[in-house]
């Protein structure tokens, strides 16, 4: 049992704001809401918040909106062995006990022992990385440093942080610069295989050079210059709990319109907003694969995701999106290479788990 449990509880009147913070806080990324009695009324997930979010409600909303009002939950007389057997089914971290309708204490599944996953990573590194010239003249993008550590590391080792051991990493621009510091992956404990463009091939057209029989499970593809705090593992789980041969993670901009905006009907001025700003989703370069999608790609033909994506809703099948709510930047421009390396590693990443 959790030593900490009352930590994962919120009142009712709170608000979507409150849970995101319990949830970003304790490693089991779920909240239970309770009434003022402390009796269970329900639970909430960082996914329900996520499907809130996009459904338009803001975080100042109050949790019961979102929350899931028939929570699990099991019996304080539950011995721990079946505990652990209803967990281990229902896929869940942890799970509150209940006596007399009240939380009395929470059984929480060790995330750190959990087995390695063997779904493959695709980090995508092959970029001529342009418009971050001339700090890339003698150097590829995802091998810039943040601090001492080249982005590429640091987000192989996110990765391994949440149990993943396989990796592909496409390249072409300066690919022995990859090979060479990285090698297979022996000195990270994990496997690394590199797959070369000869040609630049897009953002998703380097995965029609995998071998088709190698693509067996779902594959985590990324773009080898974002930096993230996002939970890998949390991703994978949620695709595979969703129906659809994809997902797809997107990340909230906001942008101002500079002029003030005028609304009118029938030539009159209804009212006048002054420099209005906007939010939006935006593609944020991290995907999961069903293997039939990646079978798909053919060889030597470029191709990038947008259109693979575009290709399998036009086939009818459906696209899971999964909102990044943790730290995210595309290192695509000076200014965002300049803002990461202003900080320090901790500072960029600062949702590692250990």
């Amino acid at each position: 049992m959790s030593n900490n449990w009352e930590n994962f509880l919120l009142n009712e009147n709170k608000t979507i704001k409150d849970a995101l913070s319990i949830i970003n806080k304790e490693t089991v990324r779920m909240a239970f809401i309770v009434n003022r009695k402390s009796e269970l009324v329900g639970s909430v997930t960082d996914g329900d918040i996520r499907r809130g979010l996009l459904k338009g409600l803001d975080v100042s909303c109050k949790i019961s909106a979102i929350m899931n009002k028939s929570p699990k939950f099991v019996s304080d007389k539950i011995s721990r062995k079946t505990v652990s057997s209803i967990m281990q089914r229902e896929h869940i971290n942890c799970i509150p006990v209940i006596k007399n309708k009240r939380i009395v204490s929470v059984f929480v599944k060790n995330q750190f022992c959990e087995n390695k996953l063997d779904n493959p990573v695709f980090l995508m590194a092959g970029g001529f990385g342009k418009r971050l010239h001339p700090l890339t003249f003698d150097c590829p993008k995802p091998m810039l440093k943040i601090g001492d550590t080249p982005i590429l590391q640091i987000i192989i080792e996110r990765f391994i942080d949440d149990g993943f051991n396989k990796f592909y990493i496409s390249t072409h621009y300066m690919s022995e610069v990859f090979e060479k510091y990285f090698g297979n992956g022996e000195k990270w404990g994990i496997d690394i295989q590199f797959i070369e463009e000869t040609e630049p091939l897009g953002t998703a057209g380097a995965l029609g050079l995998l071998k088709k029989d190698d693509v067996k499970l779902p594959i985590v593809v990324m773009n080898g210059d974002i930096l993230t705090g996002i939970d890998f593992r949390k991703l994978l789980n949620f695709h595979l709990q969703e129906s659809g041969s994809a997902t797809m993670c997107t990340s909230e901009y906001e942008y101002e319109i500079p002029y003030g905006v005028v609304n009118s009907m029938d030539m009159h001025v209804e009212s006048i907003i002054e420099k209005p700003k906007h939010k939006v989703n935006i593609n944020s370069g991290i995907y999961v694969l069903d293997p039939e999608v990646v079978k798909k790609v053919r060889k030597n033909t470029p191709l990038d995701m947008p259109t693979l994506l575009r290709k399998e809703l036009a086939s009818g099948n459906s696209i899971n999106t999964f909102p990044i709510l943790d730290y995210w930047i595309d290192i695509g421009r000076k200014e965002d290479y300049e803002k990461a390396q202003t900080k320090s590693r901790s500072q960029v990443i600062p949702m590692v788990r250990r």
